[in-house]
């Protein structure tokens, strides 16, 4: 079992972004597999520059929806789209220079990332997207 195990709680009763969701765990724990595995840098390289690209795809289509809906706290969401775009292109750019500990850094950073912007930010706009017609 991966660290980063999709599970029904984190639905945010959306099907698009709920797949694109399970896509990002998906990403995630390949991740975490190369490098526990000992993969060489570009292995885990390529995964997480595919991880980078599928989360910059996933969080327009994200904003595509909640701009199109009037979504509220679309402003707020978006600033904590690119804060965490910008993470993670800080531990691309770190791990390419070879620093030490980025690794463990970076899933650690994954793992509560995750969780939390699904949880805690993601959840908020389930119900106003579904009651605007988005399921």
């Amino acid at each position: 079992m991966g660290v980063f195990q999709w599970e029904e709680m984190y639905s945010v009763q959306v099907a698009s972004f709920d797949r694109q969701h399970r896509g990002l765990f998906r990403a995630a724990n390949e991740l975490n597999e190369a490098l526990l595995a000992g993969c060489g840098k570009e292995v885990a390289g390529q995964i997480l520059q595919r991880l980078i690209d599928y989360t910059a795809s996933h969080f327009a289509a994200e904003e595509v929806a909640m701009n199109m809906t009037g979504y509220p706290e679309l402003g707020a969401h978006q600033a904590e789209h690119k804060a965490l775009v910008e993470q993670v292109l800080k531990f691309q750019e770190d791990f390419q220079a070879g620093k030490p500990g980025v690794a463990v850094a970076l899933m650690q950073f994954l793992q509560k990332w995750l969780c939390h912007h699904i949880m805690e930010t993601d959840k908020k706009y389930g119900p106003f997207l579904n009651e605007k017609g988005i399921h």
